[in-house]
């Protein structure tokens, strides 16, 4: 809708980019008329005939929630993106940086804003000012994921809902039942239980769920009763190691593709830099005629530097959910990494000091923007001054860590 501006007042539903028959975004009018994600097209038509379908865009969609992730860096060293669309960001530690969290919550704000801002002056829609993906988010803030996740769900477009510590049950108890994390099957036997909301859950002995429910009865008690606080993990930001091929005329054969994958494979893997490691994550995309694009990643249980073994589920992909249209541009990219063995690991040494060189660069930046932010260095570090001690406060001594 931010990027076509005509289609505001029709309803409309956004294809899933996995499975070109079902619905994956429906805007607000499609779903006043019934519409929902996760339906077929011919059920969603049945419902709403006017209803107007959208090709899906996944690597414009990855871009933009690379470019928020960035802007959220620079408030919050701990980031964790979970799904298109959401992320956790890790509030421990900002009070000496920016006061209560209301005061944190509007130092995320400035940075979407701003990431806004400058899309829309780079973006040819910038007439249509606000229309960006970024220009009216919903935030929540709370103790643990959970809590902060149905918060901004709760919250309007551009504002923000806030839970207090201790106040997590009081807020929690009016939410729904489709708020926890239920399978078709466990939501039905609640609901034939007479459970209708958290608050209904919360309100029964924990081993009476237990024992309807086992571990995953517990797990859910304990989430409605606002008991778990699952703590925001960072994610690592590997470097990507990337392939590139553009095509002087766009190829819609499947053969064609699968033999360029296969080239881009072989010369990713050559890369001086996946020397000793083996591949987890791969990532193919293409750009497609008429401004559409095309995306798939994989994760292997079993990290390998085969081209073989990278090549097989990516060809799996392919023919499951081939692109919409001719492909221009198509990319691979190796995102995440496992140690190989322990002869490849002999040839790694120089990519493993490049990487304590890069976090060694990392942790300088950072101790330098907190000395700057509050006038002093807080960061310490720990230095062996009697080894023959027997006393741990005369073995070691604290000094300032100096970028």
């Amino acid at each position: 809708m931010a990027r076509r501006p005509e289609l505001a007042a029709l309803p409309v539903a956004l294809l899933a980019p996995d499975e070109i028959r079902r619905l994956w975004q429906v805007s607000p009018l499609g779903r006043h008329a019934g519409v929902r994600p996760g339906m077929t097209v011919s059920q969603a038509i049945g419902l709403c005939p006017a209803l107007k379908l959208c090709e899906p865009d996944p690597v414009h969609y990855d871009e933009q929630c690379a470019r928020l992730l960035t802007a959220l860096a620079r408030v919050s060293p701990v980031i964790e993106p979970t799904e298109l669309g959401r992320v956790f960001v890790g509030m421990d530690g900002l009070e000496g940086l920016y006061g209560e969290p209301e005061q944190v919550i509007a130092a995320i704000t400035d940075a979407v804003r701003h990431l806004a801002g400058a899309s829309e002056a780079q973006d040819p829609l910038a007439p249509f000012p606000g229309r960006t993906p970024y220009a009216a988010p919903r935030m929540g803030w709370g103790r643990g994921k959970f809590v902060a996740w149905v918060a901004a769900s709760r919250a309007k477009p551009g504002g923000t809902v806030g839970v207090r510590s201790g106040e997590e049950r009081e807020f929690l108890s009016t939410q729904p039942l489709a708020t926890l994390p239920l399978d078709p099957d466990t939501h039905r036997r609640m609901r034939q239980l007479g459970l209708k909301t958290l608050g209904h859950v919360a309100a029964l002995p924990e081993e009476a769920l237990v024992a309807q429910f086992g571990r995953a009865g517990r797990r859910l008690w304990r989430l409605a009763a606002g008991r778990i606080a699952e703590p925001v993990r960072g994610r690592i930001a590997p470097e990507p190691i990337t392939a590139a091929l553009t095509f002087f005329s766009p190829v819609g054969e499947r053969e064609l593709l699968v033999h360029a994958l296969g080239q881009l494979i072989e010369r990713a893997l050559r890369d001086p830099r996946r020397v000793g490691w083996r591949v987890q994550v791969v990532r193919a995309r293409a750009e497609l005629e008429h401004g559409a694009s095309w995306l798939v990643a994989v994760t292997l249980k079993d990290p390998s530097a085969s081209r073989e073994h990278l090549m097989a589920p990516l060809t799996a992909q392919l023919e499951r959910s081939p692109p919409a249209g001719a492909v221009e541009r198509l990319v691979v990219e190796f995102t995440a990494f496992a140690p190989g063995t322990a002869e490849l690991q002999l040839f790694a040494r120089d990519a493993n000091a490049a990487a304590r060189a890069g976090r060694r660069r990392a942790l300088q930046s950072a101790a330098r923007e907190i000395k700057l932010r509050l006038k002093r260095s807080l960061l310490s570090h720990v230095i062996e001054v009697q080894p023959w001690s027997r006393l741990p406060e005369r073995r070691y001594a604290l000094i300032d860590f100096e970028p």
